[in-house]
């Protein structure tokens, strides 16, 4: 009896060399997202130095959404249409509005890399969140992984619990970042039901593109009602780090992050939100001269002990 080894054909060779290279390319997507995303906390930092904080978020995404737009137009990509935008406005609200509004407004007290860290809380709202609206029951695991990343958030803002002008301060920067978690999570499961719909057929990008004008839009709203509009200023350090947020941070950052989605399992994209909180502490401790201990240090691991148990599938 002989055995016949299949030999791979041309087309299939051509196919599995194309898929090795679309591979490579998602990886280095998702390394982007990691390193740009990791350092867009100090890019922040250095901005609200001269530019409010709702007003440079405004700034940040009403640019980058009308590059990404135009960018997708000329490319002869069908963007969302009227019927679309309700949702979308949802979106943008929530995602970019609350979202990076409140991480903005931590930054102002709160530094860069434990601002970070606080960000990476969003799997325990989108958690619990989902399961008070129905979605999937809590395991064990995962409520221990609740109970232990809350500890850690406890551990991190024990000394500044006594009341004093800057520690009060410290603790609005942290609820602000505790706001942005919220609003990331409730966006995030409005576009997952979302998703369902008709929103299947569009494209990631284009919507991406219009949950940053809208969600520019809002903060606009916010700087106006904020009275930002008389304190903006810019200076060469200042207007840096704001062209570094529009092209790095949004437009090439979620371009990034999309085409790593569409190749790489989700579960290892999601691993941008471990690499971040440190790579930020790092940027910032570096960079910035922000203070970071062993308390903070401790703390830090708990929370990153607290996510991976609560990211557990």
């Amino acid at each position: 009896m002989s055995v016949h080894r299949a030999v791979p054909t041309l087309d299939e060779s051509r196919l599995t060399t194309h898929e090795s290279r679309q591979r490579t390319r998602a990886y280095f997507a998702w390394l982007t997202v990691c390193i740009v995303w990791g350092t867009t906390y100090l890019a922040i930092r250095i901005a609200l130095d001269t530019i409010p904080p709702l007003l440079m978020g405004a700034l940040r995404y009403s640019i980058a959404g009308s590059i990404l737009a135009i960018i997708l137009k000329v490319r002869g990509e069908r963007l969302p249409g009227p019927r679309a935008w309700p949702s979308l406005i949802v979106l943008g609200v929530l995602l970019l509005g609350l979202g990076n509004g409140g991480v903005v407004w931590a930054e102002q007290t709160v530094p860069s890399g434990l601002t970070a860290v606080l960000v990476a809380t969003s799997p325990f709202w989108i958690t619990g969140l989902d399961r008070m609206f129905g979605g999937d029951k809590l395991t064990a695991i995962k409520w221990i992984g609740l109970l232990i990343g809350f500890i850690g958030i406890v551990t991190l803002v024990w000394p500044e619990l006594q009341v004093g002008p800057n520690r009060r301060a410290f603790l609005v920067g942290v609820i602000a970042a505790q706001i942005a978690c919220a609003g990331w999570a409730v966006g995030s499961l409005y576009a997952r039901r979302r998703g369902h719909g008709e929103a299947r057929e569009e494209s990631v990008l284009a919507t991406a593109a219009f949950e940053m004008l809208f969600g520019g839009l809002a903060l606009y709203v916010g700087a106006a009602v904020h009275h930002e509009y008389g304190a903006l200023t810019f200076n060469v350090r200042t207007a840096s780090a704001l062209g570094y947020l529009i092209i790095f941070g949004a437009v090439i950052g979620f371009t990034a992050y999309a085409y790593a989605l569409k190749h790489l399992p989700i579960a290892t994209v999601s691993l941008y939100a471990y690499v971040n909180p440190v790579l930020a502490v790092i940027v910032g401790v570096l960079f910035a001269g922000e203070p970071f201990d062993v308390r903070m240090g401790f703390a830090a691991a708990i929370v990153f002990v607290g996510i991976a148990l609560v990211r557990r599938p």
